[in-house]
C-alpha cells in the first residue's frame, strides 16, 4: 500500500494522554503530570447522534446487502471529474483503503483496525500513509447517504474492499457486517511517542539492529505509516533489512510469513502509486485544510492537481501489467526481470525492470497511448530476497490457484481480525467454517433454573474453597477480556489451558488448586454444567456472601451459557499478548515499568470497557474481600476482611492518618496521633483519594448513606466484567 512523504509535529506519551500530531488547549496542560482520564472517556455515548436506544445488529439485519453489493461494483467504473480513476477504475484505491483502515490493528493491546470506523476523524484520516484515501470516503458517500443507518461507515469500508478486488476477479473469502461507528477521535490510542511525522525509526527501537525490538504496543515502523516505508529502513533502500521490518510488522498484525507474502503480493496486484510530482507543494492534511477545501487534503497546485498529477507516496507506477485485474503478473514481473534502482519524479526511490518487454509494460493510468515502467518498493524486493519470503513466493509464482486461496483467507483475516468471535458476525455473507484466530469456543446445549443456580452457588461455597480463591478464579478468567478487539473473557474457559494456566498473574498453584476442585464438582453434578459457568459462578456466589456479611441481601446476576474451548481450539502463541504484566484490581504488578501503576491501571480499565466510577468501586470491593495477588495486605483498609463493606473509601478518606512513602511503590498508613502504622498501600491504592476526580468517586462511597449503594455498584461492575464477552445477552 502506499506512504506518503508529508510531515507535521506531535504530542508524546503512552496509554493515557493526547494523541499525537494533535495541539492541546486543555487547562489541564498547566499540570503536566496530573492524571489523564481521557481514555476512560472514549466513545461517550453524548457524542453519538442515532441515540441510545439505536441498535446497530437489528437494523443491518433490515439492510439488503447484494443491492449494496451491487451500487459498490458499479461504483467502482464510475469515474468522477473531480477524482478521476486510474484506468477508469476505483479498485486499486478502494482496496488501499480498506488495508490501511484494517491495518492499523495491533495484536499487543488489540487496539487499531477496522472495528469503528476511525479513520474518517484524526490522526489517522491525516496520517502521512493515508494520504487522498479521503478521496474514496467522498466517493463513498451517495452510497452511504442511500442506505444510511442500516450499514455503518466501518462496514462499508470493509465491504468496498471486498467489491473492489470482486470487481477485479477476485472470489473472495466472504464478508461480515458488525463494526460500529464511533463518532470522535480516538485520540487517547498510543501510536508512538515521535513529535514528527515520518520521524527516524531510532525512535521506537531498543536497538536499530535488532528490528524486532521494535516498542510495543506499535506495528508500524514510523510515525504515520500503516507498517513499513516502501523505500526502505528509513527511507534507504535494503531490501534484506526491510524484510526484517516487514517481518516484525506484520507478525504484530497477527500474520504469518505467508500470510505476509501473500497479503504484499496481493495488495500489489491492484492499482497503483502515485508520485508524479512534488511532495513538498502539497496542500494542508485534512485534519489543517481550510474551510472551502470541504475536508479534502493534500490539494496539489501542479496541473489538474489528480489524475497524471496525483502524488501520494511520491512513489510513481504500478506493480503490474493489468492493474484492475486479479491475476499472477505480481509474481511473473518480479521473477521475471532483474530489477534497478532509480528515482521517481517525486524523488523517491523505487525498482524499475531492466530490458523489459513492451508488452509487459501497463498502460498509462490516464492515457492509453502511452505505456509505463512497472516498478517495485525496498518491501516488495524483500518477497525476492529474503529466503524465506522467496521460498513463498516462488510457490505462489508456481501455483496461482493457491496464492489465490491464501490471499482471500489473509484478506479476511486482516478486515475481521478485531471484530472478535463469529458469534457478533452479521449478515449472510459471513464464512460457516471456524477459524482458529476467531478464538471458538464451543456452545453450550442446557440452560438452569434459578433452583438450580442456588444449589450450585451452595456446592460451589461449601466446596473447602475459600471465597477469595473463588472470586480470584472468576476475576482471573475474565479480566482477560479487551473491548479492543473483543478478545478474551471468562467464555471458553481457557484460563485451563496453555499459555493461560501458567501464567504468573493467574497464580498459578492457586489455580490449579481450584480448577481441580471444580472438576471434582462438575464430575459429580447430575446435569452438565460447563466449567466456564462453574468458574464464574463460584466467584459470584462468593461476591454475594461477602455482601450478606455487609447486611445487604443482593443476588449477583447469572447467566449461564458459556462453553469450554479444547486446546485444540486454542492458538496458543495469539494469547500471549492477552497475559496480565499488571493488575491494580489485585493490586499486582509483574514487575517495574517505565509507566506508573496508576497510569496502567486505567490502560487496562479502558481495554476492559469500563468507567472509573465503576474501577473505583471494583478496587475498593476487590481490596476489603481480600484479593490481592499473593494475598499481599496492602490497600486492605478494613478489620473485617471478606465482608464487602465500604471501609476502603472510610479509611482511605480519613484524615487522622498520614501517608508515609517507604519504597517503590509502597507507603504506610500512620495514625497522626500515636504514629502506628495501620496498614500499607501502593500508589494505585492512595491515588484514590490524592486525586481529585478518584477522590470525588471515592468520597460517594464512603458517605455514611452510600453503604448499601457501594454494594449494588460493585455487584453491577462485578456482573458486568463477568459478562463482557457473552454477546448473546446485549
Amino acid at each position: 500500500m502506499e506512504n506518503s512523504k508529508a510531515t507535521n509535529g506531535g504530542g508524546k506519551c503512552p496509554f493515557v494522554h493526547g494523541a499525537n500530531t494533535e495541539v492541546s488547549n486543555s487547562v489541564m496542560d498547566w499540570w503536566p503530570k496530573a492524571l489523564n482520564f481521557d481514555i476512560l472517556h472514549q466513545h461517550d455515548t453524548k457524542t453519538n447522534p442515532l441515540g441510545a436506544d439505536f441498535n446497530y445488529a437489528e437494523e443491518f439485519k433490515k439492510l439488503d446487502l447484494e443491492a449494496v453489493k451491487k451500487d459498490l461494483k458499479a461504483l467502482m467504473t464510475d469515474s468522477q471529474d473531480w477524482w478521476p480513476a486510474d484506468w477508469g477504475h476505483y479498485g486499486g484505491l478502494m482496496v488501499r483503503m480498506a488495508w490501511h483502515v484494517a491495518g492499523t490493528y495491533r495484536i499487543s493491546d488489540g487496539r487499531g483496525g477496522s472495528n469503528t470506523g476511525n479513520q474518517r476523524f484524526a490522526p489517522l484520516n491525516s496520517w502521512p500513509d493515508n494520504v487522498n484515501l479521503d478521496k474514496s470516503r467522498r466517493l463513498l458517500w451517495p452510497i452511504k447517504k442511500k442506505y444510511g443507518n442500516k450499514i455503518s461507515w466501518a462496514d462499508l469500508f470493509i465491504l468496498a474492499g471486498n467489491m473492489a478486488y470482486e470487481s477485479m476477479g477476485l472470489k473472495t473469502f466472504g464478508f461480515a457486517g458488525g463494526r460500529e461507528d464511533i463518532w470522535h477521535p480516538e485520540k487517547d490510542i498510543y501510536w508512538g511517542s515521535e513529535k514528527e511525522w515520518l520521524a527516524a525509526t531510532k525512535n521506537r527501537y531498543d536497538s536499530d539492529q535488532n528490528r524486532e525490538s521494535l516498542e510495543n504496543p506499535l506495528a508500524a515502523v514510523q510515525m504515520g505509516l500503516i507498517y513499513v516505508n516502501p523505500e526502505g529502513v528509513d527511507g534507504i533502500p535494503n531490501p534484506l533489512r526491510t524484510a526484517q521490518d516487514v517481518r516484525t510488522t506484520f507478525k504484530r498484525m497477527a500474520m504469518n510469513d505467508e500470510e505476509t507474502v501473500a497479503l504484499a503480493a496481493g495488495g500489489h496486484t491492484v492499482g497503483k502509486c502515485h508520485g508524479n510530482g512534488d511532495a513538498t507543494i502539497l496542500g494542508q492534511s485534512p485534519e489543517g485544510a481550510n474551510l472551502e477545501d470541504q475536508g479534502f487534503g493534500w490539494l496539489n497546485p501542479k496541473g489538474k492537481g489528480n489524475a497524471e498529477d496525483t502524488v501520494s507516496s511520491g512513489i510513481e507506477g504500478s506493480w503490474t501489467t493489468h492493474p484492475t485485474r486479479w491475476d499472477n503478473e505480481y509474481f511473473n514481473l518480479l521473477f521475471k526481470y532483474d530489477w534497478e534502482l532509480k528515482k521517481s519524479p517525486a524523488g523517491a526511490w523505487q525498482y524499475e525492470p531492466i530490458n523489459i518487454a513492451e508488452e509487459d509494460k501497463p498502460v498509462d493510468a490516464h492515457n492509453p497511448n502511452i505505456r509505463r515502467n512497472p516498478i517495485m518498493t525496498d518491501a516488495d524486493m524483500a518477497l525476492k530476497m529474503d529466503p524465506e519470503y522467496r521460498k513463498i513466493s516462488e510457490r505462489f509464482h508456481k501455483d496461482q490457484k493457491y496464492f489465490t486461496e491464501v490471499f482471500a483467507r489473509a484478506w479476511f483475516k486482516l478486515t475481521h481480525r478485531d471484530l472478535g468471535p463469529k458469534t457478533r458476525y452479521l449478515g449472510p455473507d459471513a464464512p460457516q467454517e471456524d477459524l482458529i484466530w476467531q478464538d471458538p469456543v464451543p456452545a453450550v446445549d442446557y440452560t438452569l433454573t434459578e433452583s438450580e443456580i442456588d444449589d450450585l452457588k451452595q456446592t460451589l461455597l461449601n466446596s473447602g474453597l475459600s471465597k477469595t480463591e473463588l472470586i480470584n478464579t472468576a476475576w482471573d478468567s475474565a479480566r482477560t477480556f479487551r473491548g479492543s478487539d473483543y478478545r478474551g473473557g471468562a467464555n471458553g474457559a481457557r484460563i485451563r489451558l496453555a499459555p493461560q494456566k501458567d501464567w504468573a498473574g493467574n497464580e498459578p498453584e492457586r489455580l490449579q488448586k481450584v480448577l481441580n476442585k471444580l472438576t471434582e464438582i462438575q464430575s459429580g453434578l447430575h446435569k452438565k454444567v460447563s466449567m466456564a459457568d462453574l468458574i464464574v459462578l463460584g466467584g459470584s456466589a462468593a461476591v454475594e456472601k461477602g455482601a450478606q456479611a455487609a447486611g445487604v441481601n443482593i443476588k449477583v446476576p447469572f447467566n449461564a451459557g458459556r462453553g469450554d474451548a479444547t486446546a485444540e481450539m486454542t492458538d496458543v502463541d495469539s494469547f500471549a499478548d492477552l497475559e496480565p504484566l499488571h493488575d491494580a484490581y489485585r493490586n499486582w504488578v509483574k514487575k517495574d515499568y517505565e509507566v506508573k501503576p496508576e497510569e496502567l491501571m486505567l490502560d487496562r480499565t479502558q481495554l476492559m470497557g469500563l468507567t472509573a466510577p465503576e474501577m473505583t468501586v471494583l478496587i475498593g470491593g476487590m481490596r476489603v474481600l481480600g484479593t490481592n495477588y499473593g494475598g499481599s495486605k496492602h490497600g486492605v483498609f478494613t478489620q473485617k476482611e471478606g465482608v464487602l463493606s465500604n471501609d476502603f473509601f472510610v479509611n482511605l478518606t480519613d484524615m487522622n492518618y498520614s501517608w508515609k512513602p517507604v519504597g517503590n511503590n509502597l507507603y504506610k498508613i500512620v495514625d497522626r496521633k500515636t504514629g502506628e502504622t495501620k496498614w500499607t498501600a501502593t500508589r494505585v491504592d492512595l491515588v484514590f483519594g490524592s486525586n481529585s476526580i478518584l477522590r470525588a468517586y471515592a468520597e460517594v462511597y464512603a458517605q455514611d448513606d452510600n453503604k448499601e449503594k457501594f454494594v449494588r455498584d460493585f455487584v453491577a461492575a462485578w456482573t458486568k466484567v463477568m459478562n463482557r464477552d457473552r454477546y448473546d445477552l446485549a
